[in-house]
């Protein structure tokens, strides 16, 4: 059996001009990146507007397990199998970050049949948008320090300094350190620490702005630092907005690739869902929707994160509206919810198939809330029995949800036709779509909604300070924002080892934090970090060139 890189490599990819003639996109609206990339002109989207738009589709799943649930492949799978059955199809996916690659995740743009290529390339530095974002957030760092050590005419408190630094990668090492040793000419000390690229405001900004304008007037909003006083200092106080805009004016035009069966991919932004928003750029996705019937997009991880912030922040923040939700599971990812350990997955247990399919059914009936019509997509895996799929589908029917088998890693676009007809019907009407809740809702309610109502919590604990905090916020003007919850993706809980679907838990929240350029309230919640670790074992320590001169152990 042939190895997804192997699969990748055999591709026949067709010139990229070809794949944006498929949407209408003229040779000179491309920028190249090499033979099989491209940036898509900012001048040419901007010349879209006003254009009506095609039907967003989004594609989640279930809660993650080492069994793994295929919602990238899914997404490339659907989205080839439109484009085979006659429909202008375009997906709409996200950038790959090198920490989990390095670390545990792997890669990021499919599997099998249904993947997004080059697949190396993806995976790995890509369009060098990853460095711009981190080489703006780590200007505006330095400018913040420097400011300070020459005079700090805007009197801010080197104790209530908000703005970390980033990179992309994992290293545990650099969560909280101090900075400024070493004597007067090294600045002062103070303590600090490093996130990943794809939890940096600048990575969210990236991804909601609308065009450069809209991104140099977001970074300026940034708030970085506090005077004494409590009076907040941002980005355009510093003057670093400006500089910041140069580092990301290419990284704002979105990457144009294709899949194996040359439908065209737009790759851009890479925010994590479970420290982020988790969604492809809505420039991207907006552009997509312009030129394409059928726009195919994800949302990270399992629905709680992904598909509640796609809903409660992406499509509010941009005006978009979903026809449709796919949620993917897997039998083996079912099973371990039921209480299978991975090792016992392959042997037929359709009463665990049943325990565990009480996760789907949560899912099924949070994403149903938001009003747009759900069909579970069944990714098969050789394992799986009739009886176990029978299993599901009848629970799914049960919640009043269709679940179609989809074979789409072994047979690409044609193992998704029947997922693409039942997506096709579904859409045909006009979309009912309305977020959980209303801007004018408290902060503290809008947690307390997302925990109850998704999470199915039965309280949430927070310190008076936090409560203190959002209160004057409300009262500074970000009282409109929506929340951005940061959690384990592994459970509805924030207890990353209680799967299934669990209920009355508490949902402690250690943290908040204000994105006043991104335009959301960070509530960061059980033991979760925004720069993760590596495992006992990386990925990185099974990397490297093989004799050929090709990456080997990435994939």
């Amino acid at each position: 059996m042939q190895t997804d890189i192997e699969i990748a490599r055999a591709a026949a990819k067709r010139p990229m001009p070809e794949i944006g003639a498929k949407l209408g996109i003229p040779e000179e609206a491309l920028i190249p990146y090499g033979r099989d990339k491209a940036k898509i002109d900012a001048g040419f989207i901007a010349g879209l507007a006003g254009r009506s738009e095609g039907k967003l589709i989004l594609v989640t799943a279930i809660n993650p397990t080492p069994a793994g649930e295929g919602k990238t492949t899914t997404t490339v799978g659907l989205g080839d199998a439109l484009q085979r059955l006659g429909a202008r199809a375009a997906i709409c996916i996200r950038e790959a970050s090198l920490g989990p690659n390095f670390g545990m995740k792997g890669g990021a743009a499919g599997g099998g049949f249904a993947q997004v290529v080059p697949m190396e390339s993806m995976n790995l530095h890509f369009t060098g948008d990853f460095h711009a974002v981190t080489a703006a957030h780590n200007l505006l760092a330095a400018m913040i320090d420097n400011h300070i050590y020459w005079g700090n005419s805007l009197a801010i408190d080197e104790r209530r300094i908000t703005w970390r630094r980033v990179m992309d990668m994992n290293d545990r090492a650099l969560r909280e350190m101090v900075v400024g040793l070493g004597g007067v000419a090294n600045g002062f000390p103070r303590q600090t620490g490093f996130d990943i690229t794809v939890a940096s405001e600048v990575m969210a900004i990236l991804c909601l702005a609308r065009d450069l304008d809209d991104l140099l007037a977001r970074l300026g909003r940034i708030v970085v630092a506090y005077t004494r006083e409590r009076t907040p200092i941002t980005c355009a106080d510093l003057g670093a907005d400006g500089a910041m805009v140069v580092l990301l004016r290419e990284a704002m035009q979105p990457n144009l690739v294709q899949t194996l069966e040359h439908t065209p991919a737009f790759v851009h932004g890479g925010p994590f869902a479970n420290i982020a928003h988790g969604c492809n750029s809505v420039i991207a996705t907006q552009t997509a929707l312009r030129l394409a019937d059928y726009v195919v997009t994800e949302a990270g991880f399992g629905a709680d994160l992904g598909a509640e912030k796609f809903f409660d922040i992406k499509c509010r923040k941009a005006g978009l509206k979903p026809a449709a939700a796919v949620i993917v599971a897997t039998v083996r990812a079912l099973k371990m919810n039921g209480g299978v350990a991975k090792a016992d997955l392959a042997a037929e247990n359709v009463a665990a198939v049943h325990k565990g399919c009480a996760n789907l059914g949560r899912h099924i009936a949070n994403t149903k809330g938001f009003g747009v019509p759900v069909v579970v997509a069944i990714n098969r895996f050789t394992t799986d029995t009739d009886a176990e799929i029978a299993e599901v589908q009848a629970y799914a029917a049960g919640q009043g949800a269709e679940a179609i088998t989809c074979r789409h890693w072994a047979e690409g676009g044609a193992g998704a036709e029947d997922l693409a007809r039942k997506v096709m019907a579904m859409t045909s009407g006009p979309s009912a779509f309305a977020p959980l809740y209303p801007d004018e809702m408290s902060l503290w309610d809008k947690i307390d909604t997302i925990a109850r109502r998704i999470y199915h919590a039965g309280e949430v604990i927070a310190d008076k300070s936090i409560r203190d905090q959002l209160r004057t916020w409300e009262a500074a003007g970000y009282g409109a924002l929506p929340i951005c919850m940061a959690k384990t993706q592994y459970s509805f809980s924030t207890d990353p080892l209680l799967r299934g679907a669990p209920s009355g838990h508490a949902v402690p929240i250690r943290e908040v934090r204000l994105s006043a350029g991104a335009g959301f309230i960070v509530v960061i919640c059980g033991e979760i970090m925004t720069m993760p670790g590596l495992p006992r074992v990386p990925a990185a320590q099974s990397i490297g060139l093989n004799a050929a001169g090709e990456v080997a152990g990435l994939f």
